[in-house]
């Protein structure tokens, strides 16, 4: 197999060949929309990010991902020198800059900043943190249910890094990813320290076994907001719901398989280690869900 897909494939869009890009209070060209090479981040990958998606002109469910950005930024003793309210703002004022109403995705990065000499101790970023709002039109294309391989990279335990920490250190995922597309698919399936099936290197992971949706107990795996969203819908509208161990075994015998995120909401999975999931196609519970999420995003909307 050779036509891969990601989870994050989008239509192309002209438009974005001239968007503005918000760095550090000025919204400039893409072309100047540069860091220096001491940047904290692109030196060690110290810092730490959001994705957010635009919606007929809201940004759904931007309370939350403020809520995991700023977390985030205490848990790595980063310092983001806005407030809650100034880091929207810049969101609003990017989105006005580049006359985004709908189908838009926003990156929004933060680093440790600029370092004085290229070494790891973060007492050399003086200069205060890198803030960044890449901010890109973006309707996504995925063209066939995602196909997954089981890889050998695993989600770790949170002494070494915490996988629910949405870092620039990206390696371990990136790997993954490149074990699965080696392997013929789209997406790493990644397991967790104890062999239980875990999350993709770019999504959160459900199944459905007999009208019921499972999904890791959570220790492992990013802190996904569309995941927390497709459990509060499945509990609120009567669709068995657990957070569970499970393993390769369960996955194979599944009737379907989907993937969430910000990007892509909710994706079908056709095949897992070259095992068709229930018919290969999106199944019934993950079009019901689809549907959930797309009512409950327009409730987003009208308030």
């Amino acid at each position: 197999m050779t036509d891969h897909v990601t989870t994050h494939q989008a239509e192309e869009d002209a438009r974005n060949e001239d968007i503005l890009i918000w760095l550090n209070g000025r919204v400039v060209p893409k072309a100047e929309a540069v860091v220096s090479v001491y940047d904290a981040g692109f030196m060690l990958g110290d810092g730490v990010w959001e994705g957010l998606r635009l919606y007929d002109g809201h940004w759904a469910f931007i309370d939350e991902h403020m809520d995991r950005l700023f977390e985030a930024a205490k848990a790595i003793d980063l310092d983001i020198g806005m407030t809650r309210d100034e880091v929207i703002s810049a969101v609003l004022e990017t989105q006005k800059a580049n006359g985004m109403v709908t189908d838009a995705h926003a990156r929004l990065m933060v680093t440790r900043g600029v370092k004085t000499r290229p070494f790891q101790h973060p007492g050399l970023s003086r200069q205060g943190p890198t803030v960044t709002i890449i901010m890109e039109h973006s309707r996504p294309s995925i063209p066939r249910p995602i196909t997954l391989a089981t890889v050998p990279h695993i989600r770790g335990l949170p002494m070494t890094q915490d996988p629910k920490l949405n870092s620039h250190s990206k390696l371990n995922c990136i790997l993954a990813c490149i074990a699965a597309e080696k392997a013929g698919a789209d997406e790493g399936l990644m397991l967790d320290v104890n062999g239980f099936v875990n999350t993709t290197n770019a999504c959160n992971f459900f199944i459905v076994r007999k009208g019921e949706v499972w999904t890791s107990t959570g220790d492992y795996c990013m802190n996904g907001i569309t995941r927390a969203k497709v459990i509060d819908l499945c509990r609120a509208n009567g669709i068995a719901v657990s957070e569970r161990n499970y393993s390769l075994v369960d996955t194979y015998g599944a009737d379907e398989a989907f993937l969430t995120g910000t990007f892509g909401a909710q994706t079908p999975v056709g095949m897992i280690d070259g095992r068709q999931i229930g018919t290969g196609q999106m199944g019934p519970v993950t079009e019901r869900l689809r549907g959930l999420y797309k009512a409950l995003i327009q409730q987003e909307i009208a308030k």
